[in-house]
Parts: C-alpha cells; sequence; structure tokens
C-alpha cells in the first residue's frame, strides 16, 4: 500500500497496479491466498491468472469483491489496532487454588461456559502410563485437574496471541514454549 497516495487502498498483488478506495478488484478464493497475513488483490482477471503458476492451486476461481471507502477501512484498522494492543489481564492468585485467574476474552470471542471450564483436557491414561514407563511411579487424580488449568491459560494465551496477529486459526507460535523452565532428568 502506498503511504504517499491517500487515494489508494492497496496495490495489486500482480502489477503492483494502485487499487483505490471503492473500486472494483478481485481476490482468490483459495483461503491461503486471502488470509490476512498473506492478503493478495488483483486488479484485473489477467493479473489473477498470473498468479496461478506460482500458487500451484488444485481449484481456484477469482471473486470479483470491492474495495472499502476510506472511512471504514480506517475503522477497520483502529479495530483491529485496539485489538492488538489489548493486554492479558490476569488476576492476582487467590489463597483458594479453585479460583482460576480471568483472562480478557478478545472482542467477538464466546467465553467459555462452566461446564466447558472444568472439563478434563488431557487423556488420563496415557499421561498415567507414560509417568509410570518414565519413573515407576503412580499418578494421582489431583494431578489431571491441575495440569488441566495449565492447558487453559496455555490456551488462553495462545487464542490471545493469534487474535493479535489477526488469526482465526491458533498455531504452534503461538503457545509460548515451557522448556527451561524444568531441569529434566533423563
Amino acid at each position: 500500500m502506498s503511504s504517499t497516495d491517500t487515494s489508494v487502498w492497496h496495490n495489486c498483488s500482480s502489477c503492483k497496479k494502485p487499487l483505490a478506495f471503492g473500486a472494483p478488484y478481485w481476490e482468490c478464493s483459495v483461503s491461503t491466498c486471502s488470509k490476512a497475513r498473506i492478503a493478495l488483490y488483483f486488479c484485473s482477471m489477467s493479473c489473477w491468472d498470473a498468479h496461478l503458476p506460482e500458487a500451484r492451486h488444485r481449484e481456484a476461481w477469482a471473486i470479483e469483491k470491492r474495495a472499502p471507502s476510506r472511512a471504514a477501512h480506517e475503522a477497520q484498522l483502529s479495530s483491529e489496532r485496539a485489538v492488538r494492543d489489548q493486554p492479558i489481564v490476569r488476576q492476582p492468585a487467590a489463597a483458594s487454588s479453585a479460583a482460576a485467574p480471568a483472562v480478557v476474552i478478545p472482542t467477538g470471542a464466546t467465553p467459555l461456559s462452566d461446564k466447558f471450564d472444568k472439563d478434563v483436557l488431557i487423556v488420563v491414561s496415557k499421561l498415567k502410563k507414560y509417568v509410570k514407563d518414565r519413573s515407576e511411579m503412580n499418578t494421582s487424580e489431583g494431578v489431571i485437574d491441575v495440569l488441566s488449568e495449565h492447558l487453559r491459560l496455555i490456551c488462553d494465551e495462545a487464542i490471545a496471541n493469534a487474535h493479535r496477529d489477526g488469526r482465526r486459526t491458533v498455531m504452534d507460535r503461538d503457545v509460548r514454549p515451557v522448556t527451561g523452565r524444568w531441569k529434566v532428568v533423563r
């Protein structure tokens, strides 16, 4: 997008011709070409057609769309900035271990229900087998709830990271690694 010309919404992904606000453009039907991070925009069918050999789609077609108005575009950018810059707020740990920390849920996200929030998130038999095979120790039932709570917190943080990046898919890069926190004895 050109920063000097205020009438330009985006540039064509193929020929780099400016696309004005409110002008028609073409978008690829394949989801990887229309993701927010990649976002390919084409000024004509011939420019859309030019990206096909490189993209190597199995099946694709062009979708005709209209660029937003300048006001709508600026409103969308400011709302995305507000969501991206929104901090994750957690309550301080309470004396009771049953109190779960509060996580700011991004705008548009659905909060977890109380029933779902308390579900076990791990395969108990696999965990017990791993601990037994690794150390010849048994696993207490109390460990299951603690690990599920840890997973919920990790998932909440990963969801917020994906949302901050403008994605609707949580990816491996959204999950903060736990390696290095504990020394693993082999």
